[in-house]
């Protein structure tokens, strides 16, 4: 069994410690990362958010403490640039546009697609899963995309924007379909065909380069692995770490059927789409189509079919501590848009606050932040 290398890529939103409001920080808070704590982060398209990364990790298990250990420097950073860290899809509180971070990218970008670099203030979980070459990542991402949804809803954490409950479970794949090249991806049928579909975005203008090809999974626009980046930024680390496993585990299997000559089952994108809005409506407590069977089902049990199905890759790599830790504490007060719609029943923006704060990120209990 092909058991590849994982590396996750977190976002985090730079909020005012006492209203929760978006503050544009981030200079301050790689500068301090850098100079202080010895942490390197990265800028995103807004000054109210930053990104860590972790190494190239040999199991899910490194990725959780290389996860636990950043978010807590990011959080102490932050302490010392005045503003807090939290782990949210969408800002819960205030405006939800931001600045463009002052970089040739990022102001091109702000140019040519106008108030939608602006109104990005959003912040996902990306999984990066190694593969043998480009060829076999193609065939890859043909055999994830059917999970999509189910992924989607692992980690859904944006339930609230402008301090209004919107009805979603995750606003942020709501705000960040608006990008023309976003969303689940087509079938294809060769590197060459992806190929030329991502020359033809870019001389259409959808897309800078490829880079901004920003389908929900892809191969890696600079490393050798296939990207899935349709999830929201988890509450917690452990769910970051199930989904970063699922993922693992997918990919891995994925390796192995490409190499076997099974097909992908070639589920039509605009039904792809369908499922994972309503993923990202219903949250993992509520149901979507089942893009296999064609008829809707609860996501939760979507989830466990998964799970069934990659059980034995779980078993050969070792991650299925890490799968049945992330399932009971979804089983238990649930996704972090449950947690969140719970912190904020009676409006107290401290009760969520503590609740997202990435300072919180390894409690045993994620209900225990309610008080902090």
């Amino acid at each position: 069994m092909w058991c590849p290398t994982v590396g996750v890529e977190e976002e985090f939103l730079l909020v005012d410690p006492e209203t929760g409001v978006p503050v544009n920080r981030a200079d301050e808070v790689v500068a301090v990362a850098r100079e202080e704590l010895g942490l390197e982060l990265e800028r995103e398209l807004t000054g109210a958010q930053v990104e860590i990364n972790t190494t190239v990790c040999r199991d899910v298990e490194q990725a959780r403490r290389e996860l636990i250990e950043a978010r807590r420097s990011v959080a102490q950073a932050a302490r010392t640039a005045g503003c807090r860290a939290i782990a949210v899809g969408a800002p819960p509180l205030g405006d939800a546009t931001g600045e463009v971070t002052d970089s040739l990218r990022y102001r091109r970008i702000a140019r040519e697609f106008g108030a939608l670099a602006e109104q990005q203030l959003i912040c996902g979980c990306h999984v990066h899963v190694a593969v043998p070459d480009r060829e076999t990542a193609v065939q890859v991402c043909n055999h994830v995309r059917p999970w999509l949804p189910v992924l989607a809803a692992v980690t859904a954490n944006s339930p609230f924007s402008g301090g209004e409950d919107t009805g979603f479970a995750s606003w942020r794949s709501t705000v960040w379909s608006r990008w023309p090249v976003s969303g689940p991806p087509p079938v294809f049928t060769s590197w060459q065909h992806y190929e030329e579909v991502c020359d033809t975005m870019i001389k259409a203008g959808t897309a800078l380069d490829r880079a901004m090809i920003y389908w929900d999974v892809r191969p890696a626009t600079e490393l050798p692995t296939v990207e899935v980046r349709v999830s929201d930024v988890a509450a917690t680390v452990d769910e970051a770490v199930l989904l970063a496993a699922l993922v693992r585990a997918l990919v891995a299997q994925a390796v192995v059927d490409v190499d076997r000559g099974v097909e992908a089952e070639p589920v039509p994108q605009e039904t792809l789409r369908q499922a994972c809005w309503g993923a990202a409506n219903e949250g993992l407590r509520g149901s979507t189509l089942d893009v296999l069977s064609g008829e809707p089902r609860p996501l939760r049990s979507q989830l466990d079919d998964l799970v069934t199905r990659l059980a034995p890759v779980f078993e050969a790599n070792g991650d299925l501590p890490a799968v049945q830790r992330g399932l009971r504490l979804l089983d238990g007060p649930g996704t972090g848009a449950d947690r969140q719609r719970q912190a904020f029943r009676t409006g107290q923006v401290g009760s969520l606050l503590g609740m997202l704060d990435i300072d919180n990120a390894d409690r045993a209990d994620p209900r225990d932040t309610a008080a902090s």
